[in-house]
C-alpha cells in the first residue's frame, strides 16, 4: 500500500475579499449585546408580571359595594305606614 500524500498547510486563510472586508465583532462587544439583551428581558418579564398581578387583583376584588338603601320588602307596593308622632308632639332638630 502507498501512503497518500497530504497537501501542504495553507500559509494564509484561504478567504475571499468580502470576508477580509467583514468586521467581525469582538468578545467586548459580544458581551455588551448579551448584558443588553438580559436587561431588556427582566424589563419585559418585570412588566407581565406586574400585569398578571392586578389583573388578579382585579378579579379577586370586583365590584362588590354597599347601599344604605332600605331593600324593598314588599314586591306588590303596597305602602306601610311609619310610626309618625302625634301632630300635638313637638319634634326637636339639632343642628
Amino acid at each position: 500500500m502507498a501512503a497518500i500524500p497530504t497537501p501542504p498547510p495553507p500559509t494564509e486563510l484561504q478567504t475571499s475579499s468580502f470576508m477580509k472586508k467583514m468586521n467581525t465583532p469582538t468578545l467586548q462587544e459580544n458581551v455588551n449585546v448579551a448584558v443588553i439583551g438580559a436587561v431588556i428581558a427582566v424589563v419585559f418579564v418585570t412588566l407581565l408580571s406586574v400585569v398578571v398581578l392586578i389583573i388578579i387583583y382585579l378579579y379577586k376584588n370586583k365590584g362588590s359595594y354597599h347601599t344604605y338603601e332600605q331593600p324593598e320588602a314588599d314586591p306588590e307596593g303596597s305602602v306601610q305606614m311609619e310610626d309618625l308622632p302625634c301632630k300635638g308632639e313637638k319634634e326637636e332638630y339639632f343642628i
